[in-house]
């Protein structure tokens, strides 16, 4: 996939051929010489070719323009430079300062009003200067101001939107550095005030208690983003619509449009593209895997993927404003030439391109089939990026796109660079219980493990190399020298390892993978006097690898472990994990939630005879698999055995566990302060989440917190 996307956007640099003109900030001095030049070529002909470079040849027509500017001072020393420089530049024409005081001169002396001019046709040629009404003169700056400053104005407001969310994550900062140089002050942080913040802002999820889980909307699967995130993105609506819209003004006779309604369509226009185009270097910052930002705001990657697809809807909004109105604009009458022209032949792709996105980015289409929707998704966002920036080369607006596509570069460069310093060894692949694949990977020295991180990980096989998928990984228990990745048999690449390893001996075998990462961040859990972990399901890697980290250091802290799995059977797959704990200060429990099924002591006896240490069975068992004997003629050998034999250090509860009562019992039996870290099911994850915010304003006045490991994306 890596190689699919950087030859993707090598295509597609490759293929741009475009004059790309510079960014002209008007100012008020460009405003003043575009008003009084769109007045004189209105009002009369001093050259046959009508063009700046008239007043650099003609002295009349020059000194008309001095006539003008000087009304009100406008002729300042900065716009005179400017029009010598143009004049030498453009031109090919010397004019001086001199000149330019002998044109005024020239004005004081011979102008002329038109209306006294007997038979004055402004179409005809003439030689000398003419007089112009102040109102006249006045109407014209205004008219100008609002024309050319709405281009200035546009590029103000784009960066405001911008500066919206620089104050953002500003706070996210300040609350993210708080948490981890600060720890003592945020566990003081447990008044009414806080509290009311975090039990109303922060913690809990939009209107009901439903976050991670993903919600139905006429039959169209949706995910809503928490409370503060959802508070964040209609702040981003509500200034970005702001930015749009302040200062669209019409001036009263307006000479540069024939009617109000095209006047104000065309500032719309002008303002929704320019805001649109700022916009997209923060589109793709935020979608990016290496994006700093995840590091010092303390915001994880679904985090900034859910505000990537509200910057893309909001920028898609703004693109089809722009499109349309300058539809409207062109009238009938214009439209089918006008659109003849590239720019806007490479907008109209940039357009289609991004509808597309819209509709191909639904949660339905990315759940069922994921990799053809990331290919298809890179796909049109490279047409939407060479369209918008073939559109706006000789505008002066392809900076943003430079922008926009060095962060592009540099996030793929990065994740090139993390794939070749891995290395691509040869990983142990195992089909365990539960449908799940157990990937043991050697790593290099100099890889240092994240607990509670992730990597994306490659299996170079010709039917799915150029897929990644992203899993939590643990440290072998006793060889330090492996991660393992644990992965649950879905659809796709998983599904497709799961009928390659039912083809061989033992349901193992040896793949060549390519590992992208690490990835993501341990959650602030050390800072705390209690840290507790619940876990569901295939949620027990990455929050097994944190809370054994935590184990491992030496410091006074409690230490719990609560993991709901469905039946036994679903521990064999991690059975070597929780032997591991015993002798731990990890106080572990486990629920069952279906305790009575039949399976268990067969399964038991396949994966853990007793007496047999973990090392011990797994030497003889890759000894068997290497011959071709089966797990069952191995098991058969052995006596039966119960869960609690090599797990006595781990209470077994059945049922599935109360949310409300883990917290409760866990804050009273805190010293102090409390965290809560949870991955599982998005059912579990939001109830537990309800759970710590219903509990914030504990009797016993205890801080207590809550992070989440569960990254929803897809």
């Amino acid at each position: 996939m890596q190689l699919i996307n950087v030859l993707s956007l090598l295509l597609f640099l490759g293929s741009i051929q475009a004059h790309d003109a510079k960014y002209a900030r008007y100012g008020t001095d460009l405003t003043n010489f575009y008003a009084c030049n769109y007045q004189v070529i209105r009002s009369a002909t001093y050259c046959r070719a009508r063009g700046f470079g008239c007043y650099c040849n003609n002295t009349a027509a020059l000194s008309t323009l001095t006539g003008c500017l000087h009304y009100k001072d406008r002729l300042t020393d900065s716009l005179t430079k400017y029009f010598v420089h143009m004049c030498e530049t453009d031109f090919k024409v010397t004019v001086t300062q001199q000149n330019i005081t002998d044109a005024y001169e020239l004005f004081k002396t011979s102008a002329k009003n038109v209306l006294e001019v007997p038979g004055y046709n402004r179409t005809k040629p003439i030689n000398y200067p003419i007089l112009f009404e102040k109102s006249v003169m006045d109407l014209y700056h205004d008219s100008y101001v609002q024309f050319l400053g709405n281009y200035d104005n546009s590029l103000y407001y784009g960066a405001g939107v911008l500066g919206y969310w620089l104050f953002v994550m500003v706070i996210a900062m300040g609350a993210n550095f708080a948490t981890y140089f600060f720890p003592g002050l945020v566990k003081k942080c447990t008044g009414p005030i806080s509290n009311t913040w975090r039990k109303h802002v922060t913690l809990p999820a939009t209107a009901n208690r439903n976050k991670s889980e993903h919600h139905f909307f006429f039959g169209i699967h949706w995910l809503v983003p928490s409370r503060f995130e959802t508070i964040v993105i209609v702040g981003f609506i509500a200034v970005t619509t702001f930015c749009n819209a302040h200062k669209i003004t019409y001036v009263e006779g307006d000479p540069l449009f024939d009617l109000k309604r095209l006047t104000l369509i065309r500032y719309v226009a002008d303002r929704s593209g320019i805001v649109a185009t700022i916009l997209v270097p923060l589109l793709i910052l935020f979608a990016g895997r290496n994006n700093f930002l995840q590091w010092t705001t303390g915001w994880n990657f679904a985090t900034f993927v859910t505000y990537h697809r509200w910057i893309g809807r909001v920028t898609f909004v703004l693109v089809v404003v722009h499109s349309v109105t300058f539809s409207v604009a062109f009238g009938n009458e214009r439209y089918k030439e006008d659109m003849k022209e590239t720019y806007l032949i490479w907008g109209t792709i940039g357009t289609v391109a991004s509808g597309f996105l819209m509709v191909q980015g639904m949660l339905y289409l990315r759940r069922k089939w994921y990799e053809i929707f990331l290919l298809i998704h890179i796909i049109l966002a490279v047409l939407f990026i060479a369209g918008s920036w073939i559109h706006v080369a000789e505008l002066g607006y392809v900076w943003f796109f430079y922008a926009a596509v060095a962060v592009w570069v540099f996030d793929r460069a990065i994740r090139i660079a993390r794939l070749s310093f891995f290395g691509f060894p040869k990983a142990r692949v195992v089909l365990l219980a539960d449908e799940t694949l157990k990937v043991i990977i050697p790593k290099p020295s100099y890889w240092k493990s994240v607990p509670g991180g992730h990597a994306f990980i490659h299996f170079l096989r010709p039917s799915c190399f150029w897929q990644s998928h992203p899993f939590t990984f643990t440290e072998h228990a006793e060889l330090r020298d492996k991660i393992i990745l644990y992965c649950k048999v879905k659809g796709g690449v998983t599904h497709g390892l799961y009928q390659y390893l039912m083809t061989h001996p033992g349901m193992s075998t040896d793949i060549r993978v390519a590992v992208e990462g690490p990835y993501g961040q341990s959650s602030p859990a050390k800072k705390y006097d209690s840290a507790i972990y619940v876990a569901g399901g295939n949620g027990i890697p990455g929050i097994y690898s944190e809370v054994y980290d935590l184990a491992r250091r030496d410091i006074k802290q409690s230490l719990k472990l609560f993991w709901v799995v469905r039946d036994y059977k679903s521990l064999l797959w991690f059975y070597e994990e929780l032997l591991a704990l015993k002798g731990s200060k990890i106080s572990t429990t486990i629920y069952i939630t279906r305790p009575d099924s039949s399976e268990i002591i067969a399964d038991f006896e396949q994966r853990h005879p007793e007496g047999t240490t973990t090392v011990e069975l797994e030497n003889e068992l890759e000894d068997k698999l290497d011959k071709g004997d089966s797990i069952k003629e191995k098991s058969d050998s052995y006596g039966s055995m119960q869960p609690s034999h090599d797990l006595s250090h781990i209470f077994f509860k059945s049922g599935r566990p109360s949310m409300n009562e883990i917290v409760e019992e866990s804050i009273a039996e805190s010293s102090g302060s409390t965290c809560f870290v949870t991955c599982g099911h998005p059912v579990m994850v939001d109830a537990l989440r309800t759970a710590v915010v219903d509990n914030l304003n504990n009797k016993e006045g205890k801080s207590i917190d809550y992070f989440e490991q569960l990254q929803v994306w897809a």
